[in-house]
């Protein structure tokens, strides 16, 4: 007869076990909502890199959330937002992803984007005069779909139910949300905030700034970073940012 601890390290146990840790993997992958207590700032790898060493290493999981929604605050458009996320960019283009643009200030610069390396033929543009009813619509959608890797977002005032029905179709749709803000709200549910300041772009295209994680999951003290920036800006600056 089989003792006690022979049937806990039967085969059959075993590889109920390596079934169980599967299932918590599959778990973790697709639920925004858990995480390990390893994905602290700089810590864990479940993150998709940045493209800047510096700035993983203060986000959790060592790079951008992988799907759900986050917030950019800068003191104005124009501050570096757009050229600190072209390496993500590129490897949401690489993937044969869509990259959906909801309402951009400025107008874009399809010269700049594809010296980046962006293939404006995958980049999607909806215009600034298209109402905040119909701008929030489309960026559901796209961020329920498969197709769409990236959105990115200009919107100001957005109140904690949206944002909350954004994160929850963003996780849905296993895309990643950038909303753009001028200000910061504390009590935004949006799992990760990060602020830009210290870059004057009036003149040309920032050359660095400096970036505060202000909000993570497992975060409790504010991490700054100061990274160089790409000079070639992904919008036309030759004239005043759009209202």
């Amino acid at each position: 007869m089989a003792t006690a601890r022979q049937r806990h390290f039967s085969p059959h146990s075993q590889a109920a076990a390596t079934g169980a840790v599967q299932h918590i993997e599959q778990l973790l992958q697709g639920n925004t909502a858990l995480w390990r207590g390893c994905d602290l700032a700089g810590q864990g790898n479940s993150g998709q890199a940045t493209g800047f060493s510096e700035l993983d290493a203060i986000l959790p999981g060592r790079g951008w959330p992988r799907n759900g929604l986050m917030e950019i605050v800068a003191p104005h458009w124009g501050s570096g937002e757009l050229q600190l996320l072209l390496p993500l960019m590129r490897s949401v283009i690489a993937r044969g992803q869509w990259i959906l643009w909801i309402s951009p200030p400025y107008l874009l610069y399809a010269p700049a984007l594809v010296q980046a390396g962006v293939d404006t033929e995958q980049v999607l543009v909806v215009d600034l005069e298209t109402s905040c009813r119909d701008a929030l619509w489309t960026m559901e959608k796209a961020l329920q779909t498969g197709n769409c890797g990236l959105v990115l977002a200009w919107q100001d005032w957005l109140p904690g139910k949206v944002l909350r029905r954004l994160q929850l179709a963003a996780s849905a749709g296993d895309t990643l949300g950038v909303l753009f803000k001028h200000k910061d709200s504390k009590h935004s549910p949006s799992p990760i905030r990060l602020q830009i300041k210290d870059c004057s772009p009036e003149s040309r295209p920032c050359s660095e700034a400096e970036v505060t994680l202000i909000k993570a999951r497992g975060n409790f003290r504010p991490l700054s970073t100061r990274l160089p920036l790409p000079l070639s800006s992904p919008v036309k600056r030759s004239g005043a940012a759009r209202a």
